[in-house]
């Protein structure tokens, strides 16, 4: 199964529209999935009792069980925060990490797509994510896909352009490949 992950919890973001995209995708191709929106997750959920293995909140536990551990591999969509990522994608990944870990991340495949109004797509944010899920013993995809000028090619009300539509079934045509590529 691959889980889509929309890496934001701003309302209305250009990142949820390609997310979508991506996962309608999988679903048309005949891909088992799932959708997670961090914009669904609420921060409050994400505290200092989430350090403890007894402390994380009950819906980030049903999250993990119900959806992350089952996942063979993750697509994760995220928006460039500060050349990075955003935060509550950072705090979701601490979260997960001390209850059930091995089971949540190790082993699994990631593709990454990253999206900002700037030219690089959020290529820096990829990176570090890159660097967090290979040292949670993750597979990343070498290919990743920066959407840059996101506002360029996306309108207000969700219509993605034909020129990243076509980018980004190129792009899924890749991650069906690679999620069938035998897992570590």
């Amino acid at each position: 199964m691959i889980t889509v992950i929309s890496g934001t919890n701003r309302p209305n973001s250009q990142t949820k529209f390609i997310a979508d995209y991506c996962y309608n995708f999988l679903i048309n191709k005949g891909v088992e999935c799932a959708c997670l929106d961090l914009q669904d997750i609420n921060a409050d959920l994400l505290s200092s009792e989430m350090y403890q293995s007894h402390g994380q909140h009950p819906v980030i536990s049903d999250i993990q069980d119900g959806i992350l551990v089952p996942s063979d591999h993750w697509l994760v969509v995220s928006p460039e925060y500060n050349g990075s990522f955003p935060g509550i994608l950072k705090l979701l990944i601490d979260a997960l990490s001390i209850r059930r870990s091995k089971e949540t991340f190790g082993g699994k495949k990631v593709s990454l797509i990253g999206v900002s109004s700037g030219r690089a797509g959020n290529f820096r944010g990829m990176e570090h994510l890159t660097g967090i899920f290979n040292y949670l013993n993750m597979l990343v995809m070498p290919n990743k896909l920066p959407v840059s000028s996101v506002d360029k090619h996306i309108s207000k009300t969700g219509m993605i352009s034909d020129e990243t539509q076509k980018t980004l079934q190129h792009f899924m045509e890749e991650v069906v490949i690679f999620n069938n590529f035998p897992s570590v």
